[in-house]
């Protein structure tokens, strides 16, 4: 049995990628331990569990919970089963501090994403969990992330090196393509809030796009070309693509993972059992 770390947010992080991770790996018999910034239980993302406030009146209280895109948007029923399972967990309420945890202490690490940034910023710009990143990849540990995750990871610099952890490795991540149509649905149903899906929205004379997940991760890999997304040739391309099929345990089709060595990554929630998976099997072949 190997112990893995999961840590969150206060609030705002994607209940499917956290959920998921946990759901997979403790059905394969490992511990898990979540922390957080004071170690009182994190919540996700209220709308993406609920789909209520992601339509067009979702300012409007009682009238948010009509909801058209909401549906479509939030976490699908797997999601949000797996967040309701999680959180009965008596880890998940019980969580160690980000100040406590220490990367001798786990055999791997999975920093799952969000993109709302009133609750994820605290956890992408955490010197603490950028520390305890460079740990892992020193000791050539497990370490899982995807989405906004692997944002983090970008911004772990080692002192040894004066470069990101990623640099030298292949990663993925939550693509500009779609990122760039979130934005562009979340400018329009959310209105009032538009950059509810940009956790950092390009400022006034910067590059469509300058700060998006992508981007910012592809500034520190060691060339822009280890950043992968799905080939030409994949037969799946599609439904890789689309940003209408997520993926099941039993089915990865969907689903684009791009792994190098000890280290996996993920792009979205719809490649979330995939990731999961990968992971664990990465956790089992590195561990003592």
């Amino acid at each position: 049995m190997a112990r893995v770390l999961i840590p969150l947010p206060a609030r705002d992080f994607d209940p499917t990628e956290a959920a998921v991770a946990w759901k997979v790996c403790s059905a394969r018999g490992h511990r898990i331990v979540f922390a957080t910034p004071e170690g009182a239980p994190a919540a996700a993302d209220d709308m993406m569990l609920t789909g209520c406030g992601l339509d067009a009146w979702g300012f409007v209280p009682g009238l948010d919970r009509l909801r058209l895109v909401g549906v479509l948007m939030r976490a699908d029923s797997r999601g949000r089963a797996a967040y309701a399972a999680m959180t009965r967990d008596p880890a998940y309420n019980q969580p160690w501090r980000w100040r406590q945890v220490s990367e001798k202490d786990f055999d791997g690490l999975v920093l799952p994403g969000g993109h709302r940034a009133r609750g994820m910023r605290e956890y992408l710009e955490s010197p603490l969990l950028e520390d305890l990143a460079v740990a892992f990849f020193r000791a050539d540990k497990a370490v899982g992330a995807i989405c906004h995750g692997v944002l983090l990871l970008a911004r772990s610099i080692d002192p040894l090196t004066g470069r990101s952890v990623l640099s030298g490795r292949k990663t993925t991540a939550l693509t500009w393509s779609m990122e760039r149509l979130a934005g562009r649905v979340g400018r329009i149903v959310r209105w009032w809030d538009p950059n509810y899906y940009r956790t950092y929205p390009d400022e006034p004379g910067e590059a469509d796009g300058y700060r998006s997940v992508e981007a910012e991760v592809k500034r520190a890999l060691a060339t822009p070309s280890d950043f992968q997304d799905v080939g030409t040739d994949d037969p799946d391309r599609w439904l890789k693509l689309s940003g209408l099929k997520r993926d099941r345990i039993n089915n990865s089709r969907p689903a684009f993972i791009v792994q190098d060595g000890n280290y996996v990554s993920a792009r979205w929630p719809g490649d979330a059992h995939t990731f999961a998976k990968i992971f664990a099997e990465v956790l089992e072949a590195a561990s003592p």
